[in-house]
Parts: structure tokens; C-alpha cells; sequence
């Protein structure tokens, strides 16, 4: 999480396979609107909640997260490195 907090950039979505309130307060300290749990793991409702008060869109997906990115690259979203 930390390595996101370097980025110089806040339109790009966050993909992650961390499910806790530290995904959702990295996300709202970046100033960034989207993040994608992967690998089907469950929000808590502490952030469902945190992430609707900041604005925050948060999705789920059954992917790994190496198979997620290559799908979002292959669509046409640009890595930010």
C-alpha cells in the first residue's frame, strides 16, 4: 500500500487483493475513486461504509490479480509504471 501512496497521480484504480479498512483509507489518502478487490474476497461493512462516505467506488472479482490486470491491460487500461 505504501508504493501507492508514491504515485504522483490520483486517476487510476486501485486493484488489490487486501481486503481491509487499510485498502479504503490508502484509496482516500490518494485521492482515488475506484478500488478492485480481487480473488472474490468479501468487503467488511466498516468498508462498504468507508468507501460510500469517500466517494469511493469498490468492486469485487473472482480473478487473481495477475489475470485481472492482463484482462483491464488487454481492454485497453495503461499501467501507471
Amino acid at each position: 500500500m505504501s508504493g501507492v501512496l508514491t504515485v504522483c497521480r490520483s486517476d487510476f484504480m486501485l486493484i488489490t487483493g487486501l481486503s481491509n479498512m487499510q485498502s479504503i483509507r490508502t484509496a482516500e489518502m490518494s485521492d482515488l475513486k475506484y478500488v478492485l478487490i480481487v480473488r472474490d474476497k468479501t468487503p467488511t461493512p466498516e468498508m462498504v461504509g468507508l468507501a460510500e462516505d469517500n466517494g469511493i467506488v469498490l468492486n469485487v472479482c473472482p480473478y487473481s490479480l495477475f489475470k485481472t490486470s492482463g484482462i483491464l491491460y488487454k481492454a485497453g487500461l495503461k499501467g501507471v509504471y
